[in-house]
C-alpha cells in the first residue's frame, strides 16, 4: 500500500516535471499510422546541448504514466537521470497480440510481429533520434506478451537496446534457453531485469523462474542482471513495484554518493579517494553514455574522506579535478588552501583562500568565508615570514575570535 501511495505522488510530480504529447507516426513497415506518446524532460528546450537516454515503452497506453512518474520523482532528487520516454500505444484496436506475434518454438517475430519489430528498429528509433537529442543508451520495457516480445532484440549480433525491463513476461517454450544463451554470449554491457509475483499467472511464473535459474549461472561483468519475486502481489500490481527497482538497477551508477557508500566504500580506503571519484563518473559515461560535471556534494564527500584519513596530499589532485569541472569558481583554490592549511603552510594557505575569494561562489562556499579564512591565517603567520612592508600583528596568547580587524 505504501509503494502504491508513493506512485500516486510520482505520477502527480510527473505532470509538473515532464512535457507529454501524443502524435501519429506513419509506418511503411506496418502500412499504417501508429500512435505514440512522447515525454520530454521539463527543461528540454532550455538545455539545447544536453542529450538524454531513450526509453521505449511497449504497452505505452498504461505503462507510460507509472514509468514517467518514477523517472521524474527520481530526477527531482537527482537519483535518476532525465530520460526521453516514447510509449507505443497498443490497446486501441487490441494491437498488442498481433504486434508481438512470435514463433512458438524460438520466440522469433513472425507475421505482423516481424513488421512491428522492424518498425521499432528501422523507423521509430531513427525518427526519434533525428527529432530529439538522445544518447546511444536505449532501454525497452514491456508487460506479459510485450515483455516476452522485447527479448527478440537480444538475438541481434549487436543488440539494439542496452537495457531490458521484462515485467512478468510470456516466454515461449524455446525462449528460456535461447535468452540465457544470448545473455551469456553478448559482449557489450547489458542490463536485464525481470519480475514475477506469488499471485502471478502460474505457467508464466514457472518459465520466469526457470530463466532466472539459468541467468544466475552466467558470471560475466558485462551482464547486470536482477530478478524480483514479489510477495502479496499479482500479475498487475507487480508492475508498480518492479518499475522503480528496474530503473534504480539500470541507473545505479548515476546516483550521487550516499552516506552508506561513503562509509562502506570510500572512507575505508587507505588511499585513492580522488581516483574513486574519477572512476565513478567514468563508469557513468562509459556504461550509460551520460557525461556530466561532478556533483558539488560528491566533491564534499571526497573532501571529508581526505580530512578523516589525513591524506592531505590528495587535495592537490582534487583541486585539479575541481578546476576541470568548475573552472570559474573558488572550489579549486579552496581545496589547495585546505592542503596548505592542514600541512601548516599558512602563508600559501592564506594566499590560496584570498585567490578563492576572487572567484565565483559555489555550493556552500562563499566570498566571506574565503576572506575570513585568509585573514585568520595571516594573523597566525610569524612576522619573520611576512613580506617587507606587510603589516602583521604579533601572535598573542588569546583566542583567535577575540582578535578584531578594522
Amino acid at each position: 500500500m505504501k509503494k502504491i501511495f508513493l506512485f500516486l505522488i510520482c505520477i502527480s510530480v510527473s505532470k509538473v516535471l515532464c512535457q507529454k504529447t501524443t502524435e501519429m507516426i506513419a509506418s511503411s513497415k506496418l502500412n499504417e499510422e501508429r500512435e505514440i506518446t512522447i515525454g520530454l524532460p521539463m527543461f528540454y528546450d532550455k538545455n539545447p546541448e544536453k542529450k538524454y537516454p531513450l526509453l521505449i515503452l511497449l504497452d505505452g497506453d498504461y505503462l507510460f504514466d507509472p514509468f514517467q512518474g518514477a523517472l521524474n520523482y527520481g530526477a527531482y532528487w537527482d537519483d535518476l537521470p532525465e530520460v526521453i520516454i516514447i510509449g507505443i500505444n497498443q490497446n486501441k484496436n487490441n494491437e498488442r497480440e498481433a504486434d508481438c506475434a512470435t514463433d512458438n518454438a524460438n520466440g522469433l517475430p513472425i507475421d505482423k510481429g516481424e513488421k512491428f519489430y522492424e518498425f521499432i528498429g528501422l523507423e521509430l528509433i531513427p525518427y526519434i533520434q533525428k527529432k530529439y537529442r538522445t544518447t546511444p543508451f536505449r532501454i525497452i520495457a514491456g508487460h506479459d506478451v510485450t515483455a516476452g516480445f522485447l527479448n527478440s532484440y537480444l538475438y541481434k549480433d549487436q543488440p539494439l537496446f542496452n537495457a531490458y525491463i521484462s515485467l512478468s513476461p510470456e516466454l515461449k517454450s524455446g525462449m528460456i534457453e535461447q535468452i540465457s544463451e544470448r545473455l551469456a554470449f553478448i559482449e557489450q554491457p547489458i542490463f536485464y531485469y525481470q519480475s514475477t509475483a506469488d499471485g502471478d499467472i502460474k505457467k508464466e511464473q514457472k518459465n520466469i523462474k526457470d530463466l532466472d535459474h539459468l541467468a544466475n549461472q552466467i558470471k560475466k561483468p558485462s551482464l547486470n542482471y536482477r530478478f524480483d519475486d514479489f510477495k502479496e502481489s499479482n500479475h498487475y500490481s507487480l508492475v508498480l513495484k518492479s518499475i522503480p527497482n528496474a530503473l534504480y538497477q539500470i541507473f545505479d551508477a548515476y546516483k550521487p554518493i550516499s552516506s552508506s557508500e561513503f562509509l562502506d566504500k570510500i572512507v575505508v580506503l587507505q588511499s585513492g579517494y580522488v581516483d574513486y571519484l574519477n572512476n565513478k563518473y567514468d563508469v557513468l559515461e562509459k556504461t550509460l553514455n551520460i557525461k556530466m560535471p561532478i556533483r558539488i556534494n560528491d566533491f564534499k564527500a571526497i573532501e571529508a574522506a581526505i580530512l578523516k584519513n589525513k591524506a592531505y596530499a590528495e587535495f592537490q589532485t582534487l583541486a585539479e579535478l575541481a578546476k576541470k569541472n568548475y573552472p570559474k569558481t573558488m572550489l579549486s583554490d579552496y581545496h589547495l588552501a585546505m592542503m596548505y592549511e592542514k600541512t601548516n603552510d599558512l602563508k600559501k594557505a592564506a594566499k590560496a583562500y584570498l585567490s578563492a575569494f576572487q572567484k565565483d561562489e559555489i555550493g556552500s562556499l562563499t566570498k566571506n568565508m574565503m576572506f575570513d579564512k585568509s585573514e585568520e591565517l595571516k594573523s597566525l603567520i610569524p612576522s619573520k615570514d611576512a613580506k617587507v612592508g606587510e603589516q602583521t600583528e604579533p601572535i598573542i596568547e588569546q583566542p583567535i575570535e577575540e582578535k578584531k580587524t578594522e
